[in-house]
């Protein structure tokens, strides 16, 4: 890993301190992956926000078809996935008062594919726990000040964050690299091609080629490399 993956994937890292006392060492990972993946989906579609959100304005009446519109809005964001919320990570932030509500209204606002990543983490769970233990606008906040944009951080670069946060995560929870957490591919059109699901074999990691992702980890099990097409 280059000085620069190492930088991010330490950053990120550091926010695990937040949660101890509240968090086993070995769930700290159900906190930092899913935020890390939200970030960096928040990241890849700021350019296109506005757009997407007047062309969701624009098409509330038209009478179109749901397919129809959303393929209009998936075009508007220039991405295989929006969010139609006029929220956005800073944005939702600026109301201390109302962290989760806003998380969970965001979150709600993916188009399909892009929410079904943060619903394998089950992440609903985790934003009532750190709610309760009043640490969510404190972590929320930490990667609020992460910059993952695509032409800051590549997927190339991504796929290697990933694979130390794994490493790490495995390691103070004595377990094998990648026991713990599986990095598999979300079906995102124009994502990366992969099959979802499959079981993967320890030790390897799997990146995305396409625009958005270089790596999405989702749920328990082990890590697979997977090659495409």
């Amino acid at each position: 890993m280059s000085g620069n993956h190492q930088k991010y994937a330490d950053f990120i890292w550091s926010v695990a301190d937040l949660l101890r006392g509240d968090y086993r060492q070995s769930e700290y990972g159900k906190v930092i992956l899913p935020f890390t993946v939200l970030r960096r989906i928040d990241c890849v579609l700021e350019p296109t926000k506005e757009a997407v959100l007047a062309e969701a304005a624009r098409l509330e009446d038209s009478g179109l078809p749901d397919g129809a519109k959303d393929r209009l809005l998936r075009n508007a964001s220039g991405a295989s996935f929006y969010n139609k919320s006029h929220l956005d990570f800073k944005k939702l932030l600026a109301d201390t008062e109302n962290v989760a509500m806003n998380l969970r209204a965001y979150i709600g606002a993916f188009s399909s594919g892009a929410g079904e990543v943060l619903e394998k983490y089950r992440f609903d769970e985790q934003i009532t726990r750190l709610e309760e233990a009043g640490l969510l606008y404190l972590v929320a906040s930490k990667f609020a000040d992460i910059d993952l944009h695509p032409d800051v951080v590549d997927n190339h670069q991504m796929g290697y964050v990933f694979e130390e946060l794994i490493r790490k995560f495995s390691e103070i929870s004595n377990e094998t690299a990648g026991e713990h957490f599986a990095v598999r591919a979300a079906r995102l059109p124009g994502a990366g091609r992969a099959s979802v699901g499959a079981r993967p074999a320890p030790g390897s990691v799997f990146r995305t080629s396409g625009t958005a992702f270089g790596a999405l980890p989702s749920g328990d099990g082990c890590v697979r490399r997977q090659r495409l097409a």
